[in-house]
């Protein structure tokens, strides 16, 4: 991505040491409930969003990186351990964690991997009773809350 061209989505760690800009859309998203990626992520499935290497570039800072298979990097922030993403060595594109982007609703995902591996309950996950953070934590909690996360832009 050249400097002169204004990104299309941009995104980061959670302690903003590591940034980084997109120059197109996506290819596609999608969600991985493989294994590896539910241990990756440390969550129930992985979401990622598939993107040219020449479409990307990391802003800010430099992640580590963490060989997970013959085939595959993933990259991290060693800061604050923030996730970010999957890559196949050698392969022309860089999947990028969607909760990585500052505005992940832009982000929706088109197909599903690994669903050998996929939790039985997740597909019934958006019935479940819900609330607001504000519902959950009360406004006088939530007000006393001091975030020590990067804000989602530059």
């Amino acid at each position: 991505m050249t400097s002169q061209m204004k990104p299309v989505l941009t995104g980061g760690c959670q302690c903003g040491a590591i940034r980084f800009a997109l120059s197109a859309a996506p290819v596609k998203v999608s969600i991985c409930h493989c294994r590896m990626c539910q241990t990756a992520s440390g969550a129930p499935f992985a979401s990622f969003a598939d993107i040219e290497r020449g479409d990307f570039t990391w802003t800010r800072g430099k992640p580590a990186a963490f060989r997970s298979s013959s085939i595959a990097e993933r990259d991290f922030c060693s800061q604050c351990g923030t996730p970010h993403s999957f890559r196949r060595i050698d392969g022309p594109r860089i999947e990028i964690m969607t909760g990585a982007f500052d505005r992940p609703d832009r982000l929706v995902p088109s197909r599903q991997y690994g669903t050998e591996s996929r939790l039985g309950w997740v597909v019934a996950i958006a019935n479940l009773p819900s609330q607001t953070t504000l519902q959950n934590y009360g406004p006088e909690k939530l007000d006393g809350i001091v975030s020590h996360q990067h804000p989602d832009h530059d």
